[in-house]
């Protein structure tokens, strides 16, 4: 569990203490001879109230009592010879009253406080005495300050020097506090600074006022008037919500400047242990930002604070580690600058080792160390009782080394008080430590048999002080056994207290402390009991209840049944009074018929002797306020009426809001509707009203409960009519149908209308400078154009008129005719990069028709006849690429694209991917017989054959068969057919196949294999594909850059053959 930080604090501060006493020095008894010890002592720097009287304190204790004597500036200060002086009985306090009269500045000085008696002298350190001063500001006359808006300006505070300084704050001469920012602040040095004037800065007056601390008075300065020169006149509200607010005033936007320190580097010295301020003030327009860095490293972690909207940087506790340059940075949109400041760190003297009393026994040596640092590093000076120990008298037992004083073989009557004054150019320390020889047996110095009780598991000490001289050994026994405690669990301290980390069950029992010198021992016993805690195991919890309820606040206790048990309850930290209304029991409290005063904190406290545990909770009691009461309407004016009521009770709850509701008779009539509201401290408002409506009011209070009922209604008010001040707003045009555009917009209300017969005129054009208006007046607020075009743009402008007049030119607005299902994508592009994935790629459609709202893809593997199931996919308007992982290498993919808006899907582009191995490119391949150059040449060549039959027929009627075949030393083929009758088929060089063709089985032409794709050949031309899935139009075709493999033939089979095979 983590314990809140104050808790924690408490706890902090409660431990050192408890430590320091267990390391605390050995208390001489006062029962023995000793020197004098100071143990009070006013502050060094002293300023008191010169209404009062003064009182200087210092106080001793030794034995025999001391005496005290007094030196003022350095001299001896007779107090009897003063009859407004005197000392307090057995002490050395000084008393200065002022009773009889007498001026306090008479009495500042330098004072110091001596002690003594038979065995030395204590000095108290030198007291700085001032009286406080509250001087009046000197009569001065401040002339109107002429400034151009957006320039730099300080006004100067220069506060009359007080003691201690005033503090400075700025106001109105009517009282009212300065509004600062990061644009207006104020410097440490009390002025108030402005990074730039603006023309709203003249709007009041300024005046530095003074607050002193002991006078609790206030010192006004005679205030400073501004008189703001500005480029463009204007008014302040015009640009209230103005997006460049310097711009728009004609105010020039300039670079950060410095104003406090000046100059780009400053330095700056502090004393150790003190708060370090450091602060930049810049001027610019706009105001700038104030950043803070430290060169060669963070800023100390754990003790910097920024303050003064950046402007300032507070280092507290400042060490020797905090020395360096820092620097601030400030900045706007025009640009930056930086001051460097270099901190330097000086210390007052500090301890290190301060000396403490000395206690010897004769014959004994010893030795006292005085050691303190600082910077510069402080000198150490030695005196004994008050006097330069230079010019003491001779002791041969003591020899002072520097910082040390070193003591041997010492006998009685060598007692005294030393001091050590540590100083340099910042200040000094002053301690006393004395020496006193005493031969003293061992005695203790607690009560004999004490008992001590703990809770379980808590820290314990047992106490056994004791003294002798020499220093006695002091040794712990536990239930008379040998063995000395001291480790693990148990912890002895020099001063003969012993600790116990952790009081266990087991650790009950007889302690017993011995304290040994060589002139005897001493002892004493302490038992120890350990006792369980005492807890509150079901506490109180938080109620709401109703006024007049029974609630219960739980207080269940479990506790040591030795210790004796206390419960106690309390109302918002005060005792409860336990009436007959309530109910105390062992475990709770009960409140019967609970009212509004029952409201507030219980807690319950359950204590013992050792140890106690508290809960709280809260109970809040129920009740709304009564309702407000006679209203009354006064100051009738055109627009505006002053309404007052006389509040209800507010039932133990502040009321702390007040509404005004309304009711007007012509758009509304019997509808309450909210006008105002105003703080609970209130009973009346003025009401801003609207003309042409038939007011009547009532009011309701609220509280932290609820709301009351609302006020009877006041009597009515009509205000006179007006043309509109204001346009509808959310005006907005949208298609419901494709082909129209519906006008909307937010009608004004009864107090917006300013006069009877209220209607709207409504404009419209298509979005085009050209373009003409169009018009109508309506009183509904809706409009709906027909027969606009598919989803283009119009300008809107809706204007409310009555019968008074119109309002002012609206705006325009532009809204849209109706949308339509969007065309197909205009491409869609498949890409197969390996056998795992298929990419896609498609464009937004030629025709939107409106707003793109994502686009929804289909899609279906296949392989032959077999189909897999369809696959949907919604994509996002703006996503262009799809990657599908394929889910086998073999089955191909059939692909759906539509384009979606909020009318629907469109129309779909269909795509398959190509196919793999051989068969995966032939639908890129186009049917040669299908192109009409080849159609062309076929015709040609058939046109050719035929006339050539035609021939041989006439030859062959006229002479018979012969052979056709030149004189060529050539056989003819056995094999052939028509070698029999000497006849046979007749082919030249031109019926030779086309180059990188074949002839297919069922006689086609095929064009060799390519892998160029479909898009290869798709681009640059007109192509499409038939109803079959052939391209149509014109193509190249790219030639294999590599062999095929065997003996294929290249050749295509004859034109004439070709043309059979279509056949």
């Amino acid at each position: 569990m983590v314990m809140p930080r104050p808790r924690l604090a408490r706890a902090a501060v409660a431990l050192a203490l408890y430590l320091h006493h267990l390391v605390s020095a050995i208390e001489v008894p006062l029962d023995l001879p000793q020197p004098p010890t100071i143990t009070k002592q006013s502050v060094k720097d002293y300023i008191v109230d010169p209404r009062d009287n003064i009182f200087i304190e210092c106080e001793a204790k030794g034995n025999p009592v001391p005496t005290f004597s007094w030196t003022r500036n350095g001299k001896f200060f007779n107090v009897a010879k003063d009859p407004k002086v005197s000392m307090r009985r057995r002490s050395g306090t000084l008393v200065i009253d002022f009773h009889s009269g007498g001026r306090p500045e008479d009495y500042e000085g330098e004072y110091q406080c001596f002690a003594r008696n038979d065995y030395g002298t204590a000095l108290s350190s030198k007291i700085h005495l001032q009286v406080s001063k509250s001087p009046l500001w000197p009569k001065e006359k401040v002339d109107v300050i002429e400034v151009d808006e957006g320039a730099p300006l300080s006004l100067q505070c220069n506060p009359p020097p007080g003691l201690p300084s005033p503090v400075i704050f700025w106001m109105s001469s009517s009282m009212e506090p300065i509004h600062q920012d990061k644009r207006v602040s104020q410097g440490q040095n009390g002025d108030l600074y402005f990074s730039n004037v603006l023309l709203q800065d003249a709007q009041t007056d300024y005046s530095c006022n003074a607050r002193f601390h002991f006078t609790h008075t206030i010192q006004q300065k005679n205030p400073y008037t501004l008189k703001v020169k500005t480029k463009k006149p204007h008014n302040e509200t015009s640009f209230r919500n103005h997006t460049d607010m310097y711009s728009a005033r004609g105010i020039t936007e300039t670079t950060p400047s410095f104003m406090y320190p000046y100059g780009t580097s400053s330095s700056q010295m502090v004393l150790r242990g003190v708060d370090l301020l450091l602060e930049c003030i810049a001027s610019g327009v706009p105001a700038p930002d104030i950043m803070w860095y430290k060169k060669g490293g963070e800023l100390p972690a754990g003790k910097t604070k920024l303050e003064n909207f950046n402007k300032a940087l507070r280092i507290s506790n400042v060490s020797e580690e905090d020395s360096g340059e820092y620097f601030c940075l400030a900045s706007n949109k025009m640009g930056s600058i930086r001051h460097t400041i270099s901190v330097r760190v000086k210390a007052a003297p500090y301890w290190l080792d301060e000396p403490q009393n000395l206690i010897l026994a004769p014959g004994e040596d010893g030795r006292l160390v005085c050691r303190a640092n600082g910077n510069p590093k402080p000198t150490i000076q030695w005196l004994v009782n008050g006097e330069p120990i230079e010019a003491s008298p001779p002791n041969p037992s003591r020899e002072v080394a520097g910082d040390t004083i070193v003591f041997r073989d010492t006998q009685i009557g060598s007692s005294a008080v030393y001091q050590c004054n540590a100083s340099n150019e910042h200040g000094y320390l002053l301690a006393n430590a004395f020496v006193s020889v005493l031969d003293v047996p061992p005695r203790i110095l607690a009560p004999r048999n004490q008992l001590i009780k703990v809770i379980q598991y808590n820290r314990t000490r047992l106490d056994c002080p004791f003294f002798g001289s020499p220093i006695p050994t002091l040794r712990w026994f536990k239930n008379g056994q040998g063995n000395t405690l001291d480790g693990g669990n148990y912890k002895a301290h020099e001063n003969g207290s012993l600790e116990m980390n952790m009081a266990r069950k087991e650790d009950q029992g007889i302690y017993t402390c011995v304290a040994t010198n060589i002139l005897g021992k001493a002892e004493a016993q302490v038992r120890l009991e350990v006792k369980d805690p005492t807890r509150i195991v079901r506490g109180p919890e938080d109620q709401v209840v109703k006024r007049g309820s029974m609630p219960r606040l739980h207080c269940r206790i479990k506790h040591d049944p030795t210790l004796k048990l206390t419960v106690t309850w309390l109302k918002d930290d005060a005792p409860l009074y336990i009436g007959n209304r309530m109910k105390k029991e062992d475990d709770g409290l009960t409140i019967f018929g609970v009212a509004e005063k029952d409201q507030g904190d219980y807690t319950c406290i359950a204590s013992t002797e050792l140890d106690k545990d508290s809960a709280k909770a809260y109970l809040t009691v129920l009740e709304r306020p009564d309702r407000p009461r006679d209203l009354e309407l006064t100051d009738l004016a055109e627009r505006s009426v002053r309404l007052t009521w006389i509040p209800g009770d507010d039932n133990n709850s502040p009321i702390t809001d007040y509404i005004v509701q309304f009711e007007e008779d012509r758009f509304q009539p019997g509808t309450w509707h909210n006008h105002s509201s105003y703080p609970g401290s209130v009973n009346s408002a003025v009401l801003s009203l609207s003309p042409y409506v038939n007011y009547q009011f009532r009011v309701i209070a609220v509280n932290d409960v609820g709301s009351s009922l609302p006020s009877m209604p006041s009597e009515r008010y009509q205000t006179n009519g007006a043309r509109p001040e204001i346009n509808p707003t959310g005006v907005q045009g949208a298609g419901t149908q494709r082909n129209n555009m519906e006008i909307t917009w937010t009608p004004l209300n009864a107090t917006q209308a300013y006069g009877p017969n209220l209607r709207y005129i409504v404009r419209w054009r298509r979005r085009d400078p050209r373009g003409s208006w169009y018009n109508e007046t309506v009183k509904t607020p809706r409009h709906v154009v027909w027969n606009t075009p598919i989803y283009v743009p119009y300008e809107i402008k809706v204007q409310a008129e009555n019968d008074f007049g119109r309002a002012p030119e609206p705006d325009t607005v532009i809204g849209y005719s109706g949308e339509d299902l969007p065309s197909s994508p205009r491409y869609l592009r498949i890409r197969q990069p390996n056998l795992e994935t298929i990419n896609l790629e498609w464009d937004q459609p030629e025709h939107p028709n409106g707003v793109l709202t994502g686009y929804n893809l289909r899609y279906q593997a296949f392989n032959g006849s077999k189909s897999g199931r369809i696959l949907v996919e919604n994509l996002s308007p703006n996503q262009t690429r799809f990657t599908l992982q394929r889910t086998d290498p073999i089955s191909r993919y059939r692909f759906f694209l539509r384009a979606r808006t909020q009318v629907g899907d469109g129309e779909a582009i269909v795509e398959e991917s190509p196919a793999l191995l051989n068969e995966a490119y032939t639908k890129n391949h186009v049917d040669i017989a299908t192109q009409g150059w080849f159609i062309g040449l076929m015709c040609a060549i058939a046109l050719l054959v035929l006339i050539l039959l035609i021939v041989c027929f006439i030859k062959r009627s006229r002479g018979g068969k012969y052979p056709v075949r030149d004189n060529k030393d050539e056989h003819l083929n056995p094999e052939d057919k028509n070698v029999e009758d000497g006849s046979f088929d007749y082919s030249d060089e031109d019926n030779k196949p086309l180059p990188n063709s074949q002839t297919s089985l069922d006689g086609t032409i095929k064009q060799q294999e390519s892998d160029d794709s479909l898009v290869d050949y798709g681009e640059g031309g007109e192509g499409q594909f038939n109803e079959d899935g052939s391209f149509i139009g014109q193509y190249t075709v790219k030639k294999d850059k590599e062999e095929t493999e065997g003996n294929e033939s290249s050749e295509a089979t004859s034109p004439v053959n070709a043309i059979y095979s279509l056949a």
